[in-house]
């Protein structure tokens, strides 16, 4: 992986993984965390296995997306915590019927309870990270059809080890004019909070549309580990 660029960047790289004839048996993804300015960063692949005793060779993995962020605003890795205190994630997302839906996570690592009420910031990039712009943000999902209401905000609070939801919705229609996908978000906790860019690749079609969603505590989550 080469970095041509004058700053440090984290690279996320999904591959396929190939059978003999040549058909996808699954996909992995391996993150390559700053990758300074003028920097080449070689690695070998951990997943080549398939199976028992199976080894894949060069041929049989394929690049399917390479998605990159500066380093000093990328999601902090499972294990790290930033000195904000606060891990900022997005999940894989789902679909459905045209629907789609990623979910946010805001996780307390630090040492001090966290209070926040209301949504995220955000702000859309294209895939050179720069402002995409005719996109209307929804504070709440319920104008997105099928996506349900999530009610006004709460104020919420989280003690060290505790966490956060929210979510993005919207529909993947096209009609007339001209389909937007928006491969990047910035993300802030709440304004003024550090950003974090992820990747969730958002296939807008012509609605115009995302829904923001509030944040409210993850209450499937065990609370704090007890010394």
């Amino acid at each position: 992986m080469s970095n041509q660029d004058a700053e440090a960047f984290t690279y996320t790289i999904t591959f396929s993984l190939l059978d003999e004839q040549g058909r996808a048996m699954s996909n992995v993804e391996e993150t390559v965390a700053s990758v300074g300015a003028g920097r080449t960063v070689r690695r070998t692949l951990d997943h080549l296995g398939y199976g028992t005793g199976t080894r894949l060779d060069a041929g049989q993995v394929r690049i399917l997306d390479v998605r990159r962020v500066p380093s000093d605003e990328a999601p902090a890795p499972a294990g790290s915590c930033p000195a904000s205190g606060l891990r900022l994630t997005a999940d894989q997302g789902d679909a459905a019927m045209g629907l789609r839906v990623v979910g946010l996570h805001l996780e307390n690592c630090g040492s001090r309870p966290y209070s926040l009420e209301g949504y995220p910031v955000l702000e859309l990039l294209d895939g050179e990270r720069r402002p995409v712009d005719g996109i209307e943000i929804l504070r709440g999902t319920d104008g997105i059809p099928m996506a349900g209401g999530d009610g006004p905000p709460r104020p919420v609070t989280l003690r060290p080890g505790e966490a956060a939801v929210s979510g993005l919705a919207w529909r993947n229609t096209t009609q007339s004019g001209e389909a937007v996908t928006v491969p990047y978000v910035r993300v802030r906790a709440e304004a003024g909070a550090d950003p974090v860019i992820v990747a969730p690749h958002l296939d807008l079609g012509t609605t115009g549309e995302l829904g923001v969603r509030a944040w409210r505590k993850n209450e499937t989550q065990g609370g704090p580990a007890t010394p």
